[in-house]
């Protein structure tokens, strides 16, 4: 069963709160860095047509796997039935000729017109997906549709459901409700961010992660994602989340749906936009009242945030009275350049004893933690293969 699963003590636990629903709240005290859940997908797909491969000829390289979507590295296994698809080696191709990239589904894929958008390109692989997941393992498929989801676009589902339901056997009803799971519930698995990519990162697939959607949204997080889609070995789609700092037990532990140096505007338009809520966090509370043009003090110079300490960032709220989170953006949002992912410390060592290393969920770049061996700059930070 493709199903995450959480440490052997549970150090998040599943609680309903009023307002907020669902959420994940702290089991016991977190400290910065501890591992808070490892989740493989139920699902995964692929983000548009390049997340396979160029149509054109059987010959050309696609720049990832079509099953596990790691980074093609050498001798390409090409698809017997289609020219849209490539595997890093015979085992992917094996897995995907039994799961989403069947000969039946090569057909169907083939055989779709074109789409008005990207976005309804998405969504028909997850509908396709979906399908694959209900004769395959229809346990899990009845655990996605658990899933919270949000209202879908009826002209969207129409859309798809004339398109697909024919090939699925899907209702109107069904389908209408599997896209509000997906536009609720998945993630983007992204596009390492390197030096030739620096312009902008792009998704390679999305995934249905179970455990991890229970997750709520803060737009100054206490936990932040990792996925290693390059790494060698299994479970290379999985997705780790790690606390950023301690958390207390019993405190909520929230993600950031994005960038968290995103502005206020932006952030509001894409919550209401994807997820259907307007965020009304510490931050945000702070953020409204900000005039046009302030947004992007997250960015300035730390100046007035030295000295404030403590273990929960939420609770740092002097020092700068127009946005006292700024401390937060100093130390844990990546200052390399084009990337501005979030800085969280590597796991604790056995003994317990904080790693003094941060590492950015974008980029990979890795600093010294203020206090651990002098460098309090970052000066010998380093760049992870990811």
């Amino acid at each position: 069963m493709a199903a995450g699963n959480l440490p052997t003590e549970p150090l998040v636990k599943l609680s309903n709160i009023p307002g907020r629903g669902r959420a994940l709240l702290a089991s016991r005290h977190i400290k910065a860095g501890e591992i808070l859940l490892s989740d493989a997908p139920l699902l995964l797909y692929p983000a548009s047509p390049t997340a396979s491969a160029p149509s054109s000829s059987l010959t050309s390289t696609s720049p990832f796997c079509s099953h596990c979507f790691r980074s093609l590295r050498s001798d390409p296994v090409p698809c017997v039935f289609c020219p849209t698809a490539v595997f890093c080696s015979t085992r992917c191709l094996s897995a995907g000729l039994s799961s989403f990239h069947s000969p039946s589904l090569c057909a169907i894929l083939a055989s779709l017109p074109p789409l008005p958008n990207s976005d309804l390109l998405a969504q028909s692989h997850f509908l396709l997906a979906a399908f694959v997941l209900s004769s395959s393992s229809p346990a899990n498929f009845h655990l996605l549709l658990s899933l919270d989801g949000s209202d879908a676009s009826q002209e969207d589902a129409i859309f798809l459901h004339f398109l697909l339901g024919p090939l699925t056997g899907f209702s109107l009803e069904l389908t209408a409700a599997l896209i509000a799971k997906d536009k609720r519930n998945s993630f983007g698995l992204m596009e390492p961010l390197r030096k030739e990519n620096a312009g902008g990162r792009t998704v390679r697939a999305y995934g249905i992660y179970p455990k991890a959607s229970f997750f709520n949204h803060d737009c100054l997080p206490n936990a932040c994602r990792f996925d290693y889609l390059d790494r060698d070995g299994d479970g290379n789609t999985s997705i780790t989340i790690r606390a950023i700092h301690d958390i207390p037990e019993g405190r909520e532990v929230c993600l950031s749906y994005f960038p968290a140096n995103w502005g206020y505007a932006e952030r509001q338009q894409r919550l209401m936009e994807d997820y259907g809520f307007h965020c009304s966090c510490d931050r945000c509370e702070v953020e409204k009242n900000w005039k046009d043009g302030d947004e992007g003090m997250e960015e300035e110079e730390d100046e007035g945030v030295e000295g404030l300490e403590g273990e929960n960032c939420e609770d740092e709220g002097d020092g700068d009275a127009d946005f006292p989170h700024a401390y937060f953006f100093v130390r844990y949002v990546c200052d390399q350049e084009n990337c501005g992912g979030t800085m969280a410390p590597l796991p604790p060592l056995p003994e317990g004893t904080p790693s003094g290393l941060l590492e950015c969920n974008a980029c990979g770049w890795l600093k010294k933690e203020e206090g651990f061996g002098g460098d309090d700059d970052g000066g010998d930070g380093a760049m992870l293969d990811v």
